[in-house]
């Protein structure tokens, strides 16, 4: 079963939760999750994420946060 963790960069000024997230991936195991949570859509990650071997999948919620589920190809 696949656990899930957590990233509110909502708050955060970047390059802060792009650098939380890359943290974050280097000890994220096989089979979880990591869940991103902005107001913006963060495309230079999307990039990143690709070249290093991660898929991601990103939703809307009404209230304007991005939801950006991250876990390894």
């Amino acid at each position: 079963m696949s656990e899930e963790r957590v990233i509110d960069g909502r708050g955060l000024m970047p390059p802060e939760p792009m650098e939380l997230t890359l943290t974050a991936l280097d000890t994220l195991p096989d089979g979880e999750e990591l869940l991103l949570l902005l107001y913006v859509e963060p495309h230079p990650l999307y990039g990143i994420l690709k070249q290093n071997g991660y898929t991601h999948r990103s939703q809307s919620r009404p209230d304007g946060t991005v939801e950006i589920h991250i876990k390894k190809a």
